[in-house]
């Protein structure tokens, strides 16, 4: 089963065009970023207006569930059902990938389409049940899982489409990377890391992104409420049109 998940990842993935390569180069190192900053979007709106639900960082809601486990409070469902639907979604984006045969740009415009359609669905929905006033309604758990399929759509669409992104998915590796990284870069001796310069300002742009995303939620969580999500809604729809943005003439110096 591994040698026949290792060899059609390979054919989905790899068969690029010799021509496509270094375009997909820069968008591997340009689109992360802003990647990135949807997920802080997501992971902070969905926290505060879907019932402390982690939607991009999922395993932290077991960590919230047993939590309140221990002191005797009621879970969350949907804290619990977050890990199988993600695990879904990325089977199903698996599926999409594999019937599909597109690689690259192109497919990095059909997933970005389907985590528009989702993150758009979760605002269709929140508009609706006013999560807000009442996060724990059918509706607003709906919406929860929703977006964290449309988290899945996303870190699974890095994975197939450009393999050699850094994912938006770790922030706690990113972390560790770009501090080991910078007292390496300030030590007077030999590094302790072989991380280069490029993956070391890779790390910390999305890092900063991450948190631009989080900063810009809050505060439209405090000026349109549960209108927030059309900000990351609308920054999928961009990339879906035109996924090489930010992907200029230059790599990364």
């Amino acid at each position: 089963m591994f040698v026949f998940f290792r060899n059609s990842y390979n054919h989905t993935t790899l068969a690029a065009k010799p021509g496509d390569e270094a375009a997909l180069i820069r968008m591997a190192r340009q689109l992360p970023p802003t990647l990135s900053v949807i997920a802080g979007m997501v992971d902070l709106t969905g926290f505060f207006l879907l019932g402390h639900i982690f939607t991009a960082h999922v395993t932290g809601n077991l960590v919230i569930a047993s939590a309140v486990a221990v002191q005797g409070g009621l879970t969350n469902p949907v804290q619990i059902l977050a890990i199988p639907v993600f695990i879904v979604a990325l089977a199903l984006v698996w599926l999409i990938t594999r019937i599909t045969g597109l690689k690259g740009a192109a497919l990095v415009r059909l997933l970005m389409m389907v985590q528009f359609l989702l993150l758009a669905s979760v605002q269709v929905f929140c508009v609706i049940a006013a999560p807000l006033s009442n996060p724990h309604t059918l509706l607003a758990k709906v919406a929860a899982l929703t977006a964290v399929s449309a988290m899945a759509c996303q870190y699974a669409m890095l994975r197939l489409a450009l393999p050699k992104a850094i994912s938006t998915a770790v922030m706690t590796g990113n972390l560790t990377t770009t501090v080991l990284g910078v007292m390496d870069t300030l030590s007077c001796g030999h590094p302790l890391m072989s991380t280069d310069d490029i993956r070391l300002k890779q790390s910390l742009c999305l890092l900063l992104g991450f948190l631009l995303g989080c900063v810009i939620a809050a505060i439209a969580i405090l000026t349109i409420g549960h209108w927030a999500w059309l900000l990351p809604t609308t920054l999928a729809a961009i990339v879906a049109v035109q996924p090489e943005i930010g992907a200029g003439d230059h790599d990364v110096a």
